[in-house]
């Protein structure tokens, strides 16, 4: 019973692991700002006019950030405000947000926030996005 477990056992794994690396692979780094005073605005200019994104994702270092308003502005004009009004601790991420339209390309994201405590160095925002394949 044992010996015929372990092949199964092993084939689950190496799936598992192939579809979380291929997935991971779509996350491509769009940009970062930092969040200097008590409350800060920040444009990140993505300028990846051949990049099409489904999803984007705010990662945050070195100490937390407070998300109050982001806004994603579109290279055909349009602009889309994304629902992220939470805090996020150093080392973690907003969750994947999905964005509507399907053939857009990103010009810039404006983000509003704020330190979530003024311990330590001052936080980064790094921006990524989950390209269209």
């Amino acid at each position: 019973m044992k010996r015929r477990a372990l092949p199964v056992i092993v084939t689950v794994l190496l799936v598992l692991s192939f579809s979380q690396s291929s997935f991971a692979r779509g996350w491509v780094y769009l940009g970062e700002a930092h969040v200097d005073g008590q409350a800060d605005h920040d444009k990140i200019k993505v300028g990846r006019s051949e990049g099409r994104f489904r999803a984007l994702q705010l990662r945050v270092d070195f100490n937390a950030i407070e998300f109050r308003h982001v806004v994603v502005h579109y290279a055909n004009g349009t602009s889309e405000e994304v629902a992220v009004r939470q805090r996020i601790r150093a080392g973690g991420s907003t969750r994947d947000i999905d964005l509507a339209g399907r053939d857009r390309a990103i010009e810039s994201v404006e983000i509003w926030y704020e330190r979530g405590n003024y311990r330590g160095q001052r936080p980064r925002v790094r921006l990524f996005g989950f390209e269209m394949r």
